[in-house]
Protein backbone atom coordinates (compact mmCIF):
# COMPACT_ATOMS: atom_id res chain seq x y z
CA UNK A 1 0.00 0.00 0.00
CA UNK A 2 2.49 2.62 1.05
CA UNK A 3 5.19 1.39 -1.33
CA UNK A 4 6.34 4.74 -2.65
CA UNK A 5 7.08 5.88 0.97
CA UNK A 6 10.89 5.91 1.89
CA UNK A 7 12.35 5.12 5.11
CA UNK A 8 13.41 9.05 5.74
CA UNK A 9 9.78 9.80 4.70
CA UNK A 10 8.40 7.34 7.26
CA UNK A 11 10.08 8.68 10.45
CA UNK A 12 9.07 12.13 9.46
CA UNK A 13 5.72 10.89 9.62
CA UNK A 14 5.90 9.28 12.82
CA UNK A 15 7.84 12.48 14.16
CA UNK A 16 5.29 14.65 13.18
CA UNK A 17 2.32 12.29 14.80
CA UNK A 18 4.27 11.62 18.07
CA UNK A 19 4.48 15.81 18.54
CA UNK A 20 0.47 15.92 17.30
CA UNK A 21 -1.68 13.37 18.86
CA UNK A 22 1.26 12.58 22.25
CA UNK A 23 2.72 9.58 22.97
CA UNK A 24 -0.44 8.93 25.12
CA UNK A 25 -2.67 9.11 22.03
CA UNK A 26 -0.94 7.55 19.69
CA UNK A 27 -1.82 3.99 20.13
CA UNK A 28 -5.17 4.87 20.44
CA UNK A 29 -4.88 6.78 17.18
CA UNK A 30 -3.29 4.28 15.09
CA UNK A 31 -5.72 1.33 16.45
CA UNK A 32 -8.83 3.39 14.85
CA UNK A 33 -6.43 4.57 11.62
CA UNK A 34 -6.14 0.45 11.28
CA UNK A 35 -9.91 -0.39 12.11
CA UNK A 36 -11.21 2.54 9.29
CA UNK A 37 -8.77 0.78 6.60
CA UNK A 38 -10.37 -2.40 7.31
CA UNK A 39 -13.91 -1.32 7.28
CA UNK A 40 -13.34 0.69 3.75
CA UNK A 41 -11.43 -2.40 2.21
CA UNK A 42 -14.21 -4.63 3.50
CA UNK A 43 -17.07 -1.93 2.34
CA UNK A 44 -15.03 -2.40 -1.31
CA UNK A 45 -14.96 -6.22 -1.72
CA UNK A 46 -18.27 -6.12 -0.78
CA UNK A 47 -19.66 -3.80 -2.88
CA UNK A 48 -17.48 -5.50 -5.72
CA UNK A 49 -19.02 -9.05 -4.96
CA UNK A 50 -22.09 -7.33 -5.53
CA UNK A 51 -21.57 -5.61 -8.44
CA UNK A 52 -20.31 -9.00 -10.10
CA UNK A 53 -23.63 -10.59 -8.75
CA UNK A 54 -25.55 -8.06 -10.41
CA UNK A 55 -23.58 -8.30 -13.57
CA UNK A 56 -24.63 -11.94 -14.04
CA UNK A 57 -22.80 -15.41 -14.83
CA UNK A 58 -21.27 -13.94 -18.30
CA UNK A 59 -19.39 -11.76 -16.13
CA UNK A 60 -17.41 -14.16 -13.74
CA UNK A 61 -14.17 -13.13 -14.33
CA UNK A 62 -14.49 -9.72 -15.04
CA UNK A 63 -11.52 -7.90 -13.06
CA UNK A 64 -12.03 -4.19 -11.77
CA UNK A 65 -8.24 -3.84 -12.77
CA UNK A 66 -9.45 -3.83 -16.29
CA UNK A 67 -11.22 -0.84 -16.19
CA UNK A 68 -7.89 0.70 -16.25
CA UNK A 69 -7.33 2.53 -19.24
CA UNK A 70 -3.21 1.17 -19.79
CA UNK A 71 -4.61 -2.34 -18.63
CA UNK A 72 -7.47 -2.59 -20.87
CA UNK A 73 -4.87 -1.37 -23.91
CA UNK A 74 -2.40 -3.45 -22.70
CA UNK A 75 -4.83 -6.86 -22.50
CA UNK A 76 -6.55 -6.07 -26.15
CA UNK A 77 -3.05 -5.34 -27.66
CA UNK A 78 -2.14 -8.96 -26.11
CA UNK A 79 -5.05 -10.63 -27.71
CA UNK A 80 -4.55 -11.62 -30.78
CA UNK A 81 -8.12 -11.82 -32.09
CA UNK A 82 -7.54 -8.80 -34.57
CA UNK A 83 -4.27 -9.92 -35.37
CA UNK A 84 -2.12 -7.00 -34.35
CA UNK A 85 1.00 -8.62 -33.80
CA UNK A 86 1.17 -9.68 -37.47
CA UNK A 87 0.80 -6.11 -38.76
CA UNK A 88 3.00 -4.76 -35.82
CA UNK A 89 5.57 -7.83 -37.09
CA UNK A 90 5.12 -7.07 -41.02
CA UNK A 91 5.84 -3.11 -40.99
CA UNK A 92 9.72 -2.47 -40.80
CA UNK A 93 10.32 1.68 -40.37
CA UNK A 94 13.91 1.46 -40.87
CA UNK A 95 13.07 -0.61 -44.12
CA UNK A 96 10.32 2.39 -45.02
CA UNK A 97 12.87 4.84 -44.12
CA UNK A 98 15.26 3.34 -46.27
CA UNK A 99 13.03 2.90 -49.48
CA UNK A 100 11.72 6.85 -48.91
CA UNK A 101 15.45 8.05 -48.98
CA UNK A 102 16.49 6.24 -52.02
CA UNK A 103 13.96 7.63 -53.21
CA UNK A 104 14.35 10.93 -52.57
CA UNK A 105 18.02 10.67 -53.23
CA UNK A 106 17.40 9.10 -56.80
CA UNK A 107 15.07 11.82 -57.92
CA UNK A 108 17.74 14.40 -56.53
CA UNK A 109 20.74 12.46 -58.50
CA UNK A 110 18.94 11.85 -61.59
CA UNK A 111 17.21 14.96 -62.90
CA UNK A 112 14.86 14.87 -65.45
CA UNK A 113 15.87 15.99 -68.99
CA UNK A 114 14.69 19.53 -70.26
CA UNK A 115 14.77 20.77 -66.30
CA UNK A 116 17.02 23.46 -65.66
CA UNK A 117 18.14 21.91 -61.69
CA UNK A 118 21.58 21.35 -63.56
CA UNK A 119 22.03 25.59 -63.95
CA UNK A 120 20.88 25.80 -60.54
CA UNK A 121 22.75 23.44 -58.70
CA UNK A 122 19.89 20.52 -58.33
CA UNK A 123 17.27 23.22 -57.62
CA UNK A 124 13.92 22.93 -59.06
CA UNK A 125 12.10 26.34 -59.94
CA UNK A 126 9.00 26.53 -58.47
CA UNK A 127 7.93 29.90 -60.47
CA UNK A 128 8.23 28.29 -64.13
CA UNK A 129 5.43 27.09 -65.66
CA UNK A 130 5.66 23.66 -66.88
CA UNK A 131 7.07 23.23 -70.95
CA UNK A 132 3.66 21.54 -71.82
CA UNK A 133 0.86 23.63 -70.16
CA UNK A 134 -1.90 22.30 -72.73
CA UNK A 135 -1.03 18.63 -71.76
CA UNK A 136 -3.67 16.50 -69.08
CA UNK A 137 -2.49 17.28 -65.64
CA UNK A 138 -0.72 14.48 -63.93
CA UNK A 139 -3.07 11.86 -62.71
CA UNK A 140 -2.18 9.98 -59.57
CA UNK A 141 -3.96 6.85 -58.64
CA UNK A 142 -2.93 6.45 -55.07
CA UNK A 143 -4.26 9.98 -54.49
CA UNK A 144 -7.97 9.22 -55.35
Amino acid sequence: MFNDIGPLELVTIIVIAVLVFGPDKLPKVIQDVTRTIRKIREFSESAKQDIRQELGPEFKDFEFEDLNPKTFIRKQMENDELGLKEIRNGFDLKKEMAEVTDAVHARDTDPSPGSSSSSQGGRIDMTKKPEDPGGPPPFDADAT
